[in-house]
């Protein structure tokens, strides 16, 4: 196999839609060279049967064993490997596309930990989280439903048929106060809101709008901040600094993403993370480009000044990106609520 191979990671809580979702997109002809694999926490893989119904002969495997992000251990790795092995007699063209559809109650992070087990195949990992324009913001509440959303390049509204009207703009106001680095798509003709929830993830660019002080609603448990660097970095410290940050947060840390410039490169670093699973930094941008560095950071149950006390200390100046969040103002001691990213 030589072309990269797309896998989008749909989530989203449970009854967001997904499965529908995904139910449509299969009835597309930009389907055609797409392989679906579908998990769910029970025995019996009810979405699974109601997606064969669409799917006509788009491969599909079923992992009805229990939660993909905390029961697997390399059965996911040894699926993707079967489908890209498979004969697929009378096809256009390879593979080009692999859906996995996870359980409502799964967090991204340990999914895509799994995924980079397949390092020897060129592969681009998106994570598109549903987001329910009803119920949405009865569930922010869960940890499941807050890392879901927190790892996701694209957030997609669903039911919005049934939502009122001035619904549309407090659902963008909830979200970028979620996770202000994903796309969100909310069209209320639901066969664009299809097409642009599984089409081909932009180039890495980052919107300047994340830099404004405050956009959208705030979660009570999610903190975004902004980090600045006071100056070209050596390259260790950044590493150290983000490697602490990690080990620091733990599971805590839902998302990271930013460009920060380093002493050793004419060009300023790409640093991105969903939870604590990094990718590789890489330059970014044109030698010589002017790009304000910074990093964006998204975490949970935030205290005031935990982010100060990461080595090196030091490096950035922080600042909460939503100032009148209830997190910024008092940290952490909120009420905590129990029960799903590239």
């Amino acid at each position: 196999m030589t072309d990269i191979l797309d896998v989008v990671v749909l989530t989203g809580f449970l009854g967001s839609g997904k499965t529908t979702l995904l139910r449509d997109y299969l009835t597309r002809p930009e389907a055609a060279d797409t392989a679906i694999i579908v998990n769910e926490a029970g025995e019996i893989g009810l979405d699974g049967l109601i997606l064969r119904e669409t799917a006509g002969e788009v491969p599909m495997t079923m992992l009805a064993n229990g939660c993909v992000c905390c029961q697997m251990t390399s059965d996911l790795a040894r699926t993707v490997e079967a489908l890209l092995a498979a004969e697929r007699p009378g096809a256009s063209g390879p593979l080009r596309r692999i859906v996995l559809e996870t359980s409502g109650l799964s967090k991204p992070g340990p999914v895509l930990r799994q995924l980079a087990s397949l390092a020897g195949f060129p592969m681009r990992v998106s994570v598109v989280a549903t987001y329910d324009a009803l119920r949405g913001p009865g569930t922010t509440a869960f940890e499941e439903a807050a890392a879901q959303w927190a790892a996701a390049h694209r957030i997609v509204v669903t039911k919005l048929d049934a939502a009122p009207p001035d619904r549309l703009g407090e659902v963008r106001a909830e979200i970028g106060g979620l996770n202000p680095l994903a796309d969100t798509i909310a069209d209320p003709d639901r066969s664009a809101t299809v097409a642009a929830a599984f089409a081909p993830l932009p180039g890495a660019g980052l919107d300047p709008a994340l830099l404004a002080p405050d956009a959208g609603g705030a979660h009570p448990r999610i903190a975004i901040w902004l980090a600045r660097p006071v100056r070209p970095l050596p390259y260790d410290d950044l590493a150290a600094w983000l490697d602490n940050l990690a080990g620091h947060l733990g599971e805590r840390l839902l998302r990271l993403k930013g460009l920060v410039g380093v002493v050793e490169a004419d060009r300023p670093l790409l640093v991105e993370s969903v939870g604590t699973l990094f990718s590789r930094p890489r330059p970014f941008g044109r030698p010589g480009e002017d790009a304000a560095p910074f990093v964006v950071v998204i975490a949970r149950d935030l205290g005031v000044g935990e982010l100060d006390e990461v080595a090196p200390k030091g490096l950035f100046r922080l600042a909460p990106r939503v100032p009148d969040s209830p997190f910024a103002r008092a940290g952490a001691g909120m009420p905590r609520a129990e029960v799903v990213p590239g």
